[in-house]
This record gives structure tokens, C-alpha cells and sequence, in this order.
């Protein structure tokens, strides 16, 4: 295939959809998820690290050859796993999303990936494909069990599609849903969101000043957000959160798990036992009873994504039981090139 090719008119209507969605944290954090639409042989999919919330004042898509990535997939051929490979020429200078295959093996033509908040509050659990079952029976759906993204996960997908199957649930990730036209992938969307809607627990005060004269003047401060402070207001999910991760974004920008000072601890001995272990200094801290404290400089992405484990951990039940990100699963994901690029283009 030669020339860059002409842009489809449905790739209009996915730009729009892709602001509407990637401008609400209920469905998509920062420069998490992705969008696609599919052209004859060309796929034209969000590039790595930029925002859809952008997709109408930046040009945030990028052509692939779909045929060849679909090639790859199918013969194990590693390159699966190298999107940039497929950009066709006179694509613009940004990596296709390193889940450019998992967009591929979907028949429809236009894909919408999210992390929306009540798909992962029941993604994260470990009766996850149960509780979905009793919310989901109107859709056609299907459910797969955590892999790293890229090609792997691509193939997960694969094996559970049936022949209209256009909503699945990844464990401990999101959500994928599909069709043939944006605006009907845009009320999909809609409709899963809502069969799979939570309510939020109610916010307890957190004395914010007292926080603040605790840490003094130095590298951390109370966080602003409300929100934030109730991880560390409830035993049960400091618990939680200091147990171990549960999904992939937040281990890129905020590390494995969140750290808590311990009884007796000053802020400064917390910090000091967890860069021991020769881990960075935490982006933030929870202080159990009292609230929770954030790096000064902690970047957008990160602050984010600590959102967005408040806004999950206050829909997941207090007694249902967690799937947790094994150590082999946190450590694949932060030494991972695809997705240190896109910590570099979140860095600010």
C-alpha cells in the first residue's frame, strides 16, 4: 500500500464520540483508552499517550496497514506487538496505540476501548464474570481474563468473539464495545455504562489543615480533592489499595499499590523504608484516619489516576473479594518501552 490515504468521513464522527467520552472520568482517565475506525484495509486508530478528549483540536489518529497487523497476529509474528511497524507512509510522527491488534480482531468497524469507572469497579473482582453475568443479559458479551495488553490480550479477545459479539470486559482493565458506526458504538457505551452502574459511597470530612501541619513544609501536601482523602478514612480500603494493584494504568503513573505510613511512622520514615527497597519516592501517601498526601510535584497523569482508584474503590463492595495484578504482572507493565513512551508523553 502506497500514499497516505484519504481520511474516511466516519473517522469524523469517532473524533466526536472520542471527545464526548474522553472528557468524562467516568469513562476514560486521562490518556487511557482508545478509539478505532476501520477503512477497507486501513484502520485508524489513537495514537499512544495522546488524549481523545483532544480528538477535535489535535490530530490524535494514526493510519495502519489492518490487513499486515492482522498477518502478524495470526502467524505469532512478533511485530504484533510493534504497532509502529504498521503505520502506513505519510503517517503522522506518533506509535499507534500498543493496542493497535486488539482493535484489529474486531469484525465491526468501529471500536471504542475504555476504562470506564463501573466496568472496572466489577473488573477488579474476583466473582467478576458472575456479578457481570446478572447485569449484562441484554448484550452480547464476552469476558477475558487479565493479560498485558498488546498482542496476547489481542488474542485472548479473539478466542471468546462470537459472531455479534460487540461487548467484552477485560479482567482487571476495562471495557471494549463495537459496531458499525460511531454513534451506535457511542450508545452502546451508554448502555453498558449504565447496566453496569454503582452507586458511590458517601464522602466523610477529612480536616485537611491538621494534615498539612503534620507534613510541614516539605515534598508533600494534603491533597486537594476530597475524593482522595476516603481511601484513607475507611480501614477496609487502606486494606485494599495497600494490598497490591488492580489494573494497568495505575501501575504506569502511580506505582505498584499505594504505600501507607505505618503506626509510629514519621512522613519522613515512610519514605524512607520504601526508597530502602529501592523503589522512587511514592507520588502518594496515605496516612490511615487522617487522609491522604500527595507529591508537590506529582504530574496530571498520576493525580488521575489516584481519582480514579478513589472513584472505583468507593463502588466495589466491602465484601467482595479483589483480583489483584500479580508481582510478575506489575513489574512486566513498568519495564515495559511501550508504555514508558507513553509515561514520557504524560510527563507533564
Amino acid at each position: 500500500m502506497t500514499g497516505s490515504p484519504r481520511q474516511p468521513d466516519a473517522l469524523q464522527d469517532l473524533r466526536e464520540i472520542s471527545v464526548r467520552f474522553g472528557s468524562d472520568p467516568m469513562h476514560i482517565q486521562g490518556a487511557g483508552g482508545n478509539a478505532s475506525v476501520k477503512d477497507g484495509a486501513v484502520m485508524w486508530i489513537k495514537a499512544s499517550g495522546t488524549l481523545l478528549a483532544e480528538a477535535l483540536t489535535k490530530e490524535i489518529f494514526v493510519d495502519t496497514d489492518l490487513p499486515a497487523m492482522r498477518r502478524a497476529l495470526g502467524s505469532n509474528d512478533p511485530t504484533a506487538d510493534q504497532p509502529a511497524t504498521f503505520c502506513l507512509p505519510g503517517c503522522p510522527s506518533l506509535r499507534p496505540s500498543i493496542e493497535t491488534s486488539l482493535h484489529a480482531v474486531f469484525p465491526q468497524r468501529v471500536v471504542l476501548h475504555t476504562h470506564c469507572i463501573h466496568t472496572l469497579a466489577h473488573a477488579v473482582r474476583k466473582d467478576a464474570r458472575a456479578c457481570l453475568a446478572d447485569r449484562l443479559q441484554e448484550f452480547d458479551w464476552a469476558f477475558v481474563d487479565y493479560k498485558k495488553p498488546g498482542a496476547n490480550l489481542a488474542r485472548g479477545v479473539q478466542a471468546v468473539l462470537g459472531p455479534d459479539t460487540n461487548v467484552v470486559v477485560l479482567g482487571n482493565h476495562g471495557l471494549i464495545v463495537a459496531g458499525e458506526s460511531a454513534s451506535a458504538v457511542a450508545d452502546l457505551q451508554s448502555r453498558v455504562h449504565e447496566a453496569l452502574s454503582l452507586p458511590a459511597a458517601g464522602l466523610k470530612p477529612t480536616d485537611t489543615v491538621a494534615l498539612n501541619a503534620l507534613v510541614g513544609d516539605g515534598a508533600y501536601a494534603a491533597a486537594e480533592d476530597p475524593h482522595l482523602h476516603q481511601l484513607a478514612l475507611d480501614p477496609h480500603r487502606v486494606a485494599r489499595v495497600t494490598k497490591g494493584s488492580l489494573y494497568p494504568d495505575h501501575v504506569i503513573f502511580c506505582g505498584i499499590a499505594v504505600a501507607a505510613v505505618q503506626a509510629g511512622e514519621t512522613l519522613d520514615q515512610a519514605v524512607d523504608r520504601i526508597t530502602q527497597t529501592g523503589a522512587p519516592a511514592p507520588v502518594w501517601l496515605i496516612v490511615p484516619g487522617a487522609g491522604v498526601l500527595l507529591r508537590k510535584d506529582a504530574g496530571v497523569p498520576a493525580r488521575v489516576m489516584m481519582r480514579c482508584l478513589a472513584d472505583v474503590m468507593a463502588r466495589v463492595p466491602q465484601d467482595a473479594a479483589l483480583n489483584y495484578l500479580s508481582i510478575e504482572q506489575n513489574l512486566e507493565l513498568l519495564d515495559w518501552d511501550a508504555e514508558k513512551y507513553r509515561q514520557e508523553l504524560n510527563a507533564c
